[in-house]
Parts: structure tokens; C-alpha cells; sequence
């Protein structure tokens, strides 16, 4: 004889009261950051939720702009995630690296493809990577360094979008030693005309306005 359905009343079924805010945040964040694989996400957010990290949430959806997505699958907003997620290790051993693009839903290939334009071995110094996957999105050291300042700010959006000259220096000199038709004797006197005529006066910040209109100077400097 069969047994019976099993009835269950309210009273019988717990919810955790902090249940409906979890549920509500996670759903923000998957449109927030729209994830290709919902379910691979998903478990990365819920994994770095349980251990306190800093969640693969971006901070607002991107519009789907050519200059924002390129061959790499990354835009400046996953870059982002990765920076807030890792930047304070400094050092990254590259299977942590590895899970984090996972989750993002990023094809491995092109981070392979990424590392190498200046390869290691078993770990990376996380401001190299950041320089690096801003010349995967944009492609010259001009767009390289736009997406570094615009990642990097503590600015709001849409501000000048500065970071401090040091941290400039940093990730413009480090591109420039990969880039084959740039001297070092250029990236030293760019630098230091940068330095001298815009960070000096502006607290030793550099805005994105401030570095294309100091280069195309130095452009034409040079071709005289």
C-alpha cells in the first residue's frame, strides 16, 4: 500500500531570516556582471561569500562597447574584479589566478595567451598582470595606460580618473621595456616632463587627460 503525500505546513518549514537578503544580493550581482556561465559564477560568488572574500561582482553593467571587449573575452570591468580580489597579495600564485578566471568565465587560452607576453614560472607580480591585461584591452600603451587609470582611481565615474604618478611610472616604464620600438631614453624623458610639468602641480597624481595630452606633446617634441 502506498504511503501517503507527506503534508507539510508552514510552521514546519524553516527559513533562515537572512535568506531573502542573500538571495537579493546575489541577483543584483548576476546582472550586475552578467556571467556567461551563470552556474560557474555562481559557485565562485557563494565560495567567496562563505570565506569573506571580495566577491566577482563588477560594480555596474558595462555597455557592450568595441573598445571594452576585445579577442581576450576581458573587459575593464572583470579586470577590476580580478584587481580587488588579488591586488593585495602582490605576489599571485597563478593557480589561485587560474580559479579566479575560471570564475569569471574567461576561456583559459587567453589568459595562456596573456602570460605570455612576459612569462613565468608558477607565480606572477600582480601590477605586471594588471599591466599586462590593459594592453590586452587596449592595445597600445596609450589605450594600455587609460584602462590602468580608469581601474586603479579611487575617482568616481566618470572623473579625471587619476592614480598616483608613482603607480603611473610603475606600469607605463614596465609596458614600455616590452614594447621593442620604444627607447628606454623615451619612456625616461616622457616621464620626467610628465613629472615636472603635470604631477608636481596636481599633488603627484596623474589624470587620463593629463597623460594624452603630455604624450602628443612629447610626439611632436620629438619629430622636430
Amino acid at each position: 500500500m502506498p504511503l501517503p503525500d507527506t503534508m507539510f505546513c508552514s510552521q514546519q518549514i524553516h527559513i533562515p531570516p537572512e535568506l531573502p537578503d542573500i538571495l537579493k544580493q546575489f541577483t543584483k550581482a548576476a546582472i550586475r556582471t552578467q556571467p556567461t556561465d551563470v552556474l560557474q559564477w555562481s559557485a565562485g560568488y557563494f565560495s567567496a561569500l562563505s570565506r569573506g572574500d571580495p566577491l566577482p561582482v563588477k560594480e555596474r553593467v558595462e555597455m557592450p562597447v568595441a573598445t571594452q571587449r576585445t579577442d581576450t573575452g576581458l573587459t575593464r570591468g572583470l579586470l577590476k574584479i580580478l584587481h580587488k580580489q588579488l591586488a593585495y597579495k602582490k605576489i599571485v600564485d597563478l593557480r589561485e589566478l587560474q580559479q579566479k578566471w575560471k570564475t569569471l568565465c574567461l576561456p583559459m587560452e587567453k589568459l595562456k595567451f596573456i602570460l605570455k607576453m612576459d612569462p613565468v614560472e608558477d607565480k606572477v607580480e600582480w601590477m605586471k598582470f594588471l599591466a599586462l591585461g590593459c594592453s590586452a584591452l587596449g592595445g597600445t600603451l596609450h589605450s594600455a595606460m587609460k584602462q590602468a587609470c580608469e581601474i586603479l582611481t579611487e575617482d568616481p565615474e566618470g572623473g579625471p580618473a587619476r592614480i598616483p604618478f608613482e603607480t603611473f611610472s610603475f606600469i607605463f616604464t614596465y609596458l614600455s621595456g616590452l614594447d621593442p620600438d620604444r627607447t628606454e631614453k623615451e619612456t625616461i624623458l616622457f616621464l620626467k616632463n610628465l613629472e615636472e610639468t603635470v604631477a608636481d602641480r596636481k599633488e603627484g597624481m596623474i589624470g587620463v587627460s593629463d597623460f594624452f595630452i603630455e604624450d602628443k606633446k612629447k610626439l611632436q617634441y620629438l619629430a622636430i
